[in-house]
């Protein structure tokens, strides 16, 4: 679960909003995610910023005012911090002590001059990528082959391997922080793309129903068409064997009235 500053001091706590209906917030032991940037540091702290975020593994405190790091909380499953943009210029002794686990170091945009303040962090074993980026400590000669014999437990400095192979994506991630992000993203259009496909589905089934309906009702019409005509036909050739009759019954009149007339000559 990710934070930002606005949910910081809230987010152990319930709390009443405007409308006076109380809320619950996610306790500060289930979050792992934490974005402050941009804050506002006092004296080197971070209101709300305690201890007692103890599953933490990711931590932003871009452009916070920063002079050192000596007053961050013990975080003792933090992997990932981010630092850049402020205006710490050594004592990072401390790191290894409140940080021990960490693996993901951005310190780009400080002020770190020189190869030896990089020193404490000789400690850190698990540290597997370090960024300084916009540094002075990057103008020194020969500035990557000393941090690279300085800091042996590193793989990559500013992105890229002792041998200049770029990072891929997933050595930047934080173990089981991104993965379950973007699995989740994955489920979800998982399940958006099957949802899609039922729609589909159905609406393919339903074209089908009718289509047979469709058909079904053309041959209800064709078969009641074919009987009405059978029907016709057969009244025709009622109405024709009743004319016949008519004619037989008095044709045999005729002659009747023939011979009286020839017998009334006579």
């Amino acid at each position: 679960m990710r934070f930002c500053f606005e949910e910081l001091k809230c987010c152990k706590y319930s709390y009443l909003n405007q409308e006076n209906v109380k809320i619950t917030t996610t306790p500060v032991i289930e979050v792992r995610e934490l974005v402050l940037d941009n804050c506002r540091s006092n004296e080197g702290k971070i209101e709300g910023l305690t201890a007692e975020f103890v599953n933490l593994e990711f931590l932003s405190l871009i452009n916070v005012g920063l002079i050192s790091v000596s007053n961050l909380p013990k975080l003792g499953k933090l992997k990932k911090l981010e630092l850049s943009d402020n205006r710490i210029s050594g004592g990072l002794d401390v790191l290894a002590e409140k940080l021990p686990n960490l693996t993901h170091l951005n310190l780009s945009g400080n002020k770190l001059k020189d190869i030896s303040t990089l020193e404490p962090l000789k400690k850190l074993d698990g540290l597997k990528s370090l960024d300084l980026f916009n540094c002075e400590v990057t103008n020194l000669n020969d500035y990557r082959e000393s941090v690279f014999k300085l800091l042996p437990q590193l793989t990559y400095l500013d992105g890229y391997d002792v041998e200049d192979r770029e990072a891929s994506d997933s050595d930047g991630e934080v173990d089981g922080v991104d993965d379950d992000d973007d699995e989740e993203d994955e489920e979800g259009e998982e399940e958006d793309f099957d949802e899609e496909d039922d729609d589909d589905e159905e609406g393919v089934e339903g074209e089908e129903e009718d289509e047979v309906s469709g058909d079904e009702e053309e041959e209800d019409l064709g078969i009641e068409g074919e009987v009405e005509d059978e029907d016709d036909e057969d009244d025709d050739e009622e109405e024709v064997e009743a004319v016949k009759g008519e004619k037989r019954k008095r044709e045999p009149d005729d002659e009747d009235d023939d011979d009286d007339d020839d017998e009334d000559d006579d």
